[in-house]
């Protein structure tokens, strides 16, 4: 590991409050740690009793560029009265800071609790919050943060955890097959679809009610692609309560905000490149001793199993959608030597 992540991993209380105290703000001794695996994430006690979230980046995901463009993103929203919580300026200016090689910014302190699922009205006012968010997307571009392709969200990721030999050699072949046909039947049906400024990972938990607000937060992982990865994240079942939620969510949204129907066909697709991208970030943060621990499972014959059988059940469905979606490479056939490894016959 390089030096910045060795400190960023044994980041205390202390090393907290001396980063928020030098970016010019005196606090109290009070520093609480909050749930968030990607990054390091704290509430602090200023010295006038208020508080405030101290953020701060994991080494080497996003370059300050980026991260900047998520600040700019939260402010435009804010400018338009949509619920986000913003970077907060430091006292000498800007919102983004540098202690010891790691980045880390400040947000006001926001309570509440995520909704455990959505009912109709839950799911009509989320579909308006959403079409009110990508309103404000459009209007300018984020030229630092990454674009959601079949090939930075796929094919990327996929040759990462191949070049790591990660996959049991019994599975290799069938998974790089459904990944690839999946990121190739992506970029094939998106193309011409148009992108902008997404939350990019707009799922309930992400999201705070708070009295009769509800919040959006955590756009670490905004993205700059089609509005329908902040749809089916918010309802990513398949069942028939799924649909029509979503279906009332679209209603929503559709009263604010046109919303191409035909962009569905995407879901599928998405689903499979999220399955991907999971892996990958689950095995690029297996030093960090919170991941061993919350996913003690990752990585044995049993994962790779389900992860194979969950791509080929995508890109089954991607074939059913649109039966010119491009087919995967035939696997050779298994033998006993792929499947145990004390095979010797």
């Amino acid at each position: 590991m390089d030096p910045a992540t060795d400190l960023f991993l044994g980041l205390t209380p202390e090393k907290v409050l001396a980063a928020v105290e030098a970016g010019g703000l005196r606090c109290n001794p009070v520093c609480y740690p909050l749930n968030s695996f990607e990054n390091r994430v704290y509430e602090v006690e200023l010295a006038d009793r208020t508080r405030v979230v101290a953020k701060f980046y994991r080494p080497g995901r996003w370059s300050p560029e980026q991260i900047l463009e998520e600040h700019e993103f939260l402010a435009d929203l804010d400018a338009e009265e949509v619920p986000v919580t913003v970077a907060r300026p430091f006292p000498g200016g800007g919102t983004l800071r540098r202690i010891d090689h790691i980045l880390y910014a400040l947000f006001e302190r926001r309570g509440g609790r995520a909704p455990d699922e959505l009912d109709e009205a839950a799911a009509l006012r989320l579909g308006r919050l959403a079409a009110r968010l990508h309103n404000v997307g459009v209007r300018r571009d984020a030229p630092h943060r990454l674009r959601l392709t079949g090939d930075v969200f796929g094919r990327q990721e996929l040759q990462w955890l191949l070049a790591r030999d990660l996959l049991p050699a019994a599975l290799r072949d069938r998974y790089a097959a459904a990944a690839t046909a999946i990121a190739d039947a992506y970029d094939a049906l998106a193309a011409g679809v148009p992108c902008h400024r997404l939350h990019g990972d707009l799922h309930l938990g992400n999201l705070l009610l708070r009295g009769d607000l509800l919040w959006v937060v955590d756009f670490d992982d905004m993205v700059v692609g089609p509005a329908v990865q902040d749809v089916w994240l918010a309802l990513p079942g398949r069942d028939a309560t799924t649909t029509r939620l979503r279906d009332v969510f679209l209603a929503g949204y559709e009263e604010l905000r046109a919303f191409e129907r035909s962009t569905l066909r995407l879901v599928e697709p998405l689903r499979g490149l999220r399955i991907v991208r999971y892996s990958a970030w689950l095995a690029r943060r297996w030093h960090d001793p919170i991941f061993p621990a919350t996913w003690p499972h990752f990585g044995s014959l049993d994962y790779w199993r389900a992860e194979v059988e969950a791509l080929e059940e995508v890109l089954a469905l991607v074939r059913r959608e649109d039966p010119h979606a491009p087919p995967a490479e035939p696997a050779e056939e298994l033998t006993n030597k792929d499947l145990f490894w004390d095979w010797e016959g």
